[in-house]
C-alpha cells in the first residue's frame, strides 16, 4: 500500500518512527515532511497530504501535529479526504470500520509511541464495513459534492 505521511514539527518524531514501521510491514513511504523539528504551519502540510489522497496517489495517509486537531480540520476540507482523529486502538478500528476513514490523524504530544504504533499497524490493516456504514459515508460524500 502507498501511505503518506506529514507533520509538523510537534509530531516530527512520531512521524519518522510511523514511517519506518510502515517500511517494515512492506508499505511504500512517501514522506511529505518537514524533515527536522523546526517550527512549520500544520495547514501546509495536511493539505498537501490531503491533495495527493484526492488525487489517488495513495492510498492512505497519517498526519501528526500536537493534538492531531489542527490536521484533521485541515485535511477535511478535501473531497474524498476522510480524516479521523484517533487516540487508542478502538477508535482506530472503528474509523476504518464504519468511517471507511483513509487519513489517520493523531497527537505528537498526546500519543504515546507504543499507542502509535498499536493505532497505525491497525488502520493499516482494516477494511471498511460497508454496509449500513457505506451509506452514511456516501451521505458525507453527496455533501461534499454539493459545495
Amino acid at each position: 500500500m502507498i501511505i503518506v505521511m506529514a507533520s509538523d514539527h510537534a509530531g516530527f518524531e512520531l512521524k519518522e518512527l510511523l514511517a519506518e514501521r510502515a517500511r517494515e510491514s512492506g508499505h511504500e513511504v512517501v514522506d511529505l515532511g518537514p524533515t527536522s523539528e523546526d517550527p512549520v504551519d500544520y495547514p501546509d502540510f495536511a493539505h498537501h497530504l490531503a491533495r495527493r489522497i484526492e488525487e489517488g496517489q495513495a492510498e492512505r495517509g497519517v498526519l501528526i501535529c500536537g493534538t492531531g486537531v489542527g490536521m484533521a480540520i485541515a485535511a477535511n476540507r478535501h473531497p474524498g479526504v476522510r480524516a479521523a482523529l484517533c487516540h487508542d486502538a478502538f477508535t482506530a478500528e472503528l474509523a476504518r470500520r464504519h468511517n471507511n476513514a483513509n487519513v489517520l490523524c493523531m497527537g505528537g504530544r498526546t500519543t504515546g509511541p507504543g499507542v502509535a504504533v498499536q493505532m497505525l499497524d491497525i488502520f493499516l490493516a482494516t477494511p471498511f464495513d460497508g454496509g449500513r456504514h457505506g451509506r452514511r459515508v456516501e451521505k458525507i460524500d453527496q455533501e461534499v459534492r454539493k459545495h
